[in-house]
């Protein structure tokens, strides 16, 4: 397939590199020989069945876990615990429902060791373009899913690190309001010239976000395929476009439907 990539900019430099990676929770084979790459400023998300090891490869990138063997490299340096480059965002929003939305976008800062009145001032500049202007004072209760999700992602990005981490992000929201996410966060991404990457069941979800997919084989899980979205951004599905996204989630359902299965495996939940 082909690639359009916003601004045609040449990308040499591989932000973030995985080779021949491997992961074991006791006798249990998570990652099996798991290579891959994301440029500076490139979305790219995981798909693959529940339980492939999807959530794994997160907790090593951000040293919850090592791996049994491989590298990890980042902007071309080993990644270790010492190196803390990414901004993580779980499944859930985890808004603390004491605290009101301004303390809650900035406790990522503050357990940096950021004071509070200075995280304060970093994160009030975005409560506009992240469409929380009037919400600072309000608590998680009182703010719609959508609107806690944003609260969480402001909370993530506000940290200002190189690469943003997002775990099924929008998985517990309604369709409508997913759906809205969606577009919203390829709008910010866009304006923000981010590097993400996203882990999602939702193949809908990766095609419309996603420069590149990389698809999971069930566990031990390996890279089967990896898919250039070839649409152009911003992303707004019209006429040929939506028929080539349609084309493109085929594709992918067909391989994830015919992906290698180890037998062995299948019935086992993921560790988290």
């Amino acid at each position: 397939m082909g690639e359009t990539r916003k601004g045609e900019r040449p990308m040499t430099v591989q932000r973030l590199e995985l080779d021949h990676i491997t992961c074991r929770y006791g006798e249990t084979q998570v990652l099996s020989d798991i290579s891959l790459t994301v440029k500076p400023g490139e979305f790219v998300s995981i798909l693959g069945p529940s339980g492939s090891g999807k959530s794994t490869l997160f907790k090593l990138l951000t040293g919850a876990r090592r791996p049994e063997a491989g590298s990890m490299r980042f902007d071309s340096h080993t990644l270790d615990r010492a190196i803390r480059p990414f901004a993580f965002m779980p499944q859930r929003d985890a808004l603390m429902p004491w605290r009101r939305i301004i303390d809650n976008t900035t406790l990522g800062l503050e357990v940096q060791g950021v004071r509070r009145a200075e995280a304060r001032r970093r994160v009030l500049p975005l409560f506009s373009e992240f469409g929380l202007d009037g919400f600072e004072q309000h608590y998680p209760a009182e703010l719609s899913g959508g609107m806690r999700q944003r609260a969480a992602l402001l909370r993530t990005v506000v940290q200002d690190k190189p690469m943003l981490l997002l775990d099924e992000p929008f998985g517990a929201l309604d369709a409508l309001t997913r759906a809205s996410m969606q577009r919203w966060l390829e709008e910010m991404w866009s304006q923000h010239d981010w590097t993400a990457m996203l882990v999602t069941h939702d193949v809908r979800e990766a095609v419309y976000l996603s420069d590149r997919i990389y698809i999971f084989s069930p566990r031990p899980a390996r890279v089967v395929r990896e898919i250039t979205v070839d649409l152009p951004r911003p992303r707004i599905l019209d006429g040929s476009a939506r028929a080539r996204a349609a084309e493109i989630e085929a594709d992918i359902l067909d391989t994830l439907f015919n992906a290698p299965n180890d037998a062995t495996m299948t019935n086992l939940e993921e560790p988290r």
